[in-house]
């Protein structure tokens, strides 16, 4: 391990957009495809949560793409993740979240701490001269950011690129643009983009086709060389090394940070992985992880494995650790309830009909505050609970006072909308899984 201090070079760029829905993601994963063609090893982060845009980026990367929040994981596991990256990639990439400023901690505060140059999205279809003015407000709202220029999307004709590229500030460069084109157009659904999986090879043609425009612009050269600081964190304990989890992993729950499975194995439990939508029996484990997903997209197929159900119940009657994470909360409910009215028969472990909407939801940080100690988290979800079981807790808001999402607790059974981060706390998380992680210390 490198010590705290110590620094690495590497070019980087941060794309960012005033709103989302702009093409940030379809531009960052272009950007990385066309430096793969080109032999370059790509590093791609998200600022912010995030589960489907990572796995659109990894598509286009080749390599595996996290997600980094200075509130939620904290600045020096972030500057450590990129000084990691620095030591691995020729690029690192690094997508921002929503628009440019907002959000506590913003995109903008991301790129600020670590230097990174900003690539300005912005989709110009509707508009000409008025790119221009909106780029010169975002650089000058603040002093303390780099700006390497505009990508210029939706672009309708060279004339229509012409128009906007005149209206720029004198010291704003037009970096790339990129035509209005279905081919390239990323699929969307209730809570973002298409995974890759489903997408097959739609989405490698896609990916191909934005590389292509952004193979010939300048926008590859507006990387700059950044210094990354090395702030390595103190090692756990070895607190979960006689426990073995299982975390459930198919098309209905695949919502799990690859930290969290990486801390999970720092303290060394063994994971081993099953499908609730499939597998009849539990693999032989000490405890279990429902993480989030579309089990609404799997209601019926999630209804008609009662032996799974089964084995579940077994488990949670034995009074075993369990980790139930938004989707994995609705599936250990009473029923769930999809768009259409169909109403499917779920688990059972705990009270509660949940029921999917059109509109609504919830999304934003939290901080759990779990009798294990407290764990950053977040919330992003387009359903509601009805008939829920009597809290243990309300997840504590970041920026707002209203009581947040609810926390149940049911014998070794956690269940919450709350995506948890694990690394915010590990030990708490030891706790959390059964272990005890005030009889042994950390390794610094």
């Amino acid at each position: 391990m490198s010590a705290a201090g110590a620094t690495r070079s590497c070019p980087a760029l941060c794309i960012a957009a005033p709103a989302s829905g702009q093409g940030k993601t379809t531009i960052t994963a272009g950007l990385a495809r066309a430096a793969r063609r080109r032999g370059q090893r790509v590093a791609v982060f998200k600022t912010g949560p995030d589960y489907l845009d990572p796995a659109i980026l990894a598509a286009a990367a080749g390599a595996p793409v996290e997600p980094l929040d200075l509130w939620m994981a904290g600045p020096d596991y972030c500057a450590q993740r990129l000084y990691e990256a620095a030591g691995e990639a020729d690029l690192i990439l690094v997508e921002g979240a929503m628009g440019l400023y907002d959000g506590t901690p913003s995109s903008a505060d991301f790129a600020a701490a670590f230097g990174l140059p900003v690539a300005l999205v912005l989709d110009c279809k509707g508009m000409a001269q008025t790119a221009g003015a909106l780029v010169a407000g975002l650089q000058q709202a603040r002093a303390d950011l780099a700006f390497a220029g505009l990508v210029a999307n939706g672009v309708g004709s060279t004339r229509h690129a012409a128009l906007v590229a005149e209206a720029l500030p004198a010291t704003t460069a037009l970096l790339a643009r990129l035509p209005r084109d279905t081919a390239m157009a990323l699929p969307h659904r209730h809570l973002g983009l298409v995974s890759p999986a489903e997408q097959g090879e739609t989405i490698d043609t896609a990916l191909e086709a934005v590389a292509d425009h952004i193979d010939g612009s300048d926008l590859l050269a507006a990387a700059q060389p950044v210094a990354f600081e090395a702030r390595p964190a103190a090692v756990p304990g070895p607190w979960l090394a006689d426990k073995t989890i299982g975390i459930a992993r198919d098309a209905a729950f695949s919502f799990a940070y690859a930290s969290n499975e990486r801390l999970l194995t720092a303290m060394g439990a063994r994971l081993t992985y099953f499908s609730p939508l499939t597998d009849r029996a539990l693999p032989a484990v000490d405890a279990l992880w429902l993480p989030g997903g579309y089990p609404e997209l799997h209601a019926a197929e999630l209804a008609a494995n009662t032996a799974m159900h089964a084995a579940l119940r077994a488990f949670h009657a034995r009074g075993k650790p369990m980790l139930a994470e938004c989707g994995g909360m609705l599936y250990v409910q009473e029923s769930l309830t999809e768009l259409d009215g169909r109403r499917h028969r779920m688990v059972g472990l705990i009270a509660g009909a949940g029921r999917m909407r059109n509109k609504g939801g919830c999304q934003g940080m939290q901080t759990a505050p779990l009798p294990e100690g407290e764990i950053r988290a977040h919330a992003h979800h387009r359903s509601i609970t009805e008939g829920g079981a009597q809290p243990l807790a309300h997840g504590r808001r970041q920026r707002h006072p209203a009581p947040g999402e609810a926390i149940v607790r049911d014998r070794g059974l956690t269940a919450t909308y709350l995506h948890l981060f694990f690394g915010s706390n590990p030990a708490a998380i030891a706790r959390l899984f059964g272990a005890e992680p005030d009889a042994t210390t950390s390794a610094s």
